[in-house]
C-alpha cells in the first residue's frame, strides 16, 4: 500500500477523502478540533509539493438530502484559519458546477467539497456515484481511517477509479500504532474497556484475551459483570441478555490466565443526573433505587496501580458519565495513570471515541503516546476485520 510519501503532487489535484465528522454545537461552532488537526500534515504535504486539494468528507447522519446544520460550510473559517489558505467551498460534491471548480483549481488552492451524505449513493457504495467524485482528481488519496470500516463510495469503491492512490499521514499512524498493540507488544501489556455495553465489546475483549496481562473493566458494562456473578447492583445499567457471555469471558480469562480486574467499589446516585445525591458503594451490594455512575476511589487506586507500571495500555472507553463533574473523577483518574505510564516509557493508545474526548477534556491528550480518530474502525481492525477502506488502497 502507498503512502502519500510516496508521491510528488506537484501540478496534480488530490482527492484527498478526510474524516471532519466534527462535533458542532448549537450555534454551528467546532467543540473537537481533533480530527481536523490529524488531517493538517497530509493537506499540508500535498500544497508543499505544488499540488491542490480537493477535500471530502461527510458530517453526522442526515436523514434524506441536505441539512443546514450537517453542512461542510460551517467548517469553512476554522479550515481557512488553520491552512492559511482561503478554502473554496462546493455546494455539491458531484455535477458540472462542482467538476468546474475542481478543473479552475489552481496549485496552492484547496476545496471543500458539500457533505458527501447528502446523497444516498455515498453509504451504499454506488459506482456510478464513486466514478463521478473519481473525475475531480488526479490522485485518490484516503486519510479517513475513522470511516475505514464502511464500504462506501467514497472510501472503498471510489479506489478502483485511480491508478494512483495512496493513505494520508492519519490512515498510515493509525495502523502502524493499532499494530504496534497487536503484533509483540512490551509487557505488561494492559486494556482498559470502559462504555455502557459488553455486548459492543465482546469481539475485541475475546481478541485481547489472547494478547494482554491485564483486562480492566469499568464503565456501565461492568454491572452486567456483577450482576452475573451474582451481585446486587441495584437500578444500574445491565444487559439482561449477556450474563452468560460476562461469565464466559471471566472464564476464559482465568483459562489464557489473564488478570480480569472488575472495579472493587462504585460512585452511586439516586437518579441520572449531575445534581442526584451520591454515595460509595461496594459493587455487589447496590441498594435498590441507586444506580453506579462512576468507578469509586478504590476502584481507582488499584486501576492506578495496574495502568502506571505497564508497559503498554489500550484504552477505549470511559469509566463513567465522565460528562457530568459529579462523575468524572474516575475516567481522570484512568486518564492520569495512562498518562504516567508514557511518562514511564510506556507505549500508551487511547482507542477513538468518548475515550478521545476524556483525554482531550482532562488536558492529556498530548502526553499519551497516540490518539486514535476513529473508534470503530479502531476496534474492528483490532478484531481481525478486514477494512474496506484499507483493503481499497491495497489492490
Amino acid at each position: 500500500m502507498h503512502t502519500i510519501d510516496d508521491f510528488n503532487f506537484k501540478d496534480k489535484k488530490a482527492l484527498l477523502r478526510v474524516d471532519f465528522n466534527v462535533p458542532l454545537n448549537d450555534n454551528n461552532e467546532i467543540t473537537d478540533f481533533t480530527r481536523i488537526s490529524a488531517a493538517e500534515p497530509t493537506i499540508r504535504k500535498i500544497l508543499d509539493d505544488g499540488g491542490a486539494v480537493i477535500l471530502m468528507s461527510h458530517l453526522g447522519r442526515p436523514i434524506s438530502g441536505p441539512e443546514e446544520k450537517y453542512s461542510l460550510k460551517h467548517l469553512l473559517d476554522t479550515l481557512t484559519e488553520r491552512l492559511g489558505v482561503e478554502v473554496q467551498f462546493a455546494e455539491d460534491c458531484l455535477g458540472n458546477e462542482v467538476e468546474k471548480q475542481a478543473a479552475d483549481l489552481k496549485n496552492g488552492q484547496v476545496l471543500l467539497l458539500e457533505n458527501l451524505r447528502f446523497h444516498d449513493e455515498e453509504k451504499q457504495g454506488d459506482e456510478n456515484f464513486a466514478a463521478s467524485l473519481a473525475r475531480l482528481g488526479d490522485i485518490y488519496v484516503n486519510d479517513a481511517f475513522g470511516t475505514a470500516h464502511r464500504a462506501h463510495a467514497s472510501t472503498a469503491v471510489i479506489a478502483k477509479f485511480f491508478t494512483e492512490k495512496a493513505c494520508g499521514y492519519v490512515m498510515s499512524a493509525e495502523l502502524k500504532n493499532a499494530n504496534k498493540v497487536l503484533s509483540k507488544p512490551k509487557r505488561p501489556f494492559t486494556a482498559i474497556m470502559g462504555g455502557a455495553k459488553v455486548s459492543d465489546k465482546m469481539l475485541i475483549i475475546e481478541k485481547l484475551l489472547d494478547k494482554v496481562d491485564n483486562l480492566i473493566i469499568g464503565g456501565a458494562m461492568a454491572y452486567t459483570f456483577f450482576k452475573a456473578l451474582g451481585g446486587n447492583i441495584g437500578s444500574s445499567l445491565v444487559e439482561e441478555d449477556k450474563l452468560d457471555l460476562a461469565k464466559e469471558i471471566i472464564q476464559m480469562a482465568k483459562e489464557k490466565g489473564v488478570s480480569l480486574e472488575l472495579p472493587i467499589d462504585s460512585v452511586i446516585a439516586d437518579e441520572f443526573s449531575p445534581d442526584a445525591n451520591t454515595r460509595i458503594s461496594d459493587n455487589i451490594s447496590i441498594p435498590d433505587g441507586w444506580m453506579g455512575m462512576d468507578i469509586g476511589p478504590d476502584a481507582q487506586e488499584v486501576f492506578r496501580r495496574i495502568i502506571s507500571r505497564s508497559a503498554t495500555v489500550l484504552w477505549n472507553g470511559p469509566m463513567g458519565v465522565f460528562e457530568m463533574p459529579a462523575f468524572a473523577e474516575g475516567t481522570r483518574a484512568v486518564a492520569k495513570a495512562v498518562r504516567d505510564a508514557t511518562e514511564f516509557g510506556g507505549f500508551t493508545l487511547i482507542g477513538g471515541g468518548d475515550s478521545v474526548a476524556a483525554i482531550n477534556q482532562f488536558g492529556y491528550g498530548d502526553k499519551v503516546s497516540y490518539v486514535s480518530t476513529g473508534g470503530g474502525a479502531l476496534l474492528e481492525y483490532m478484531e481481525g476485520k478486514i477494512l474496506p477502506g484499507v483493503a481499497a488502497l491495497e489492490e
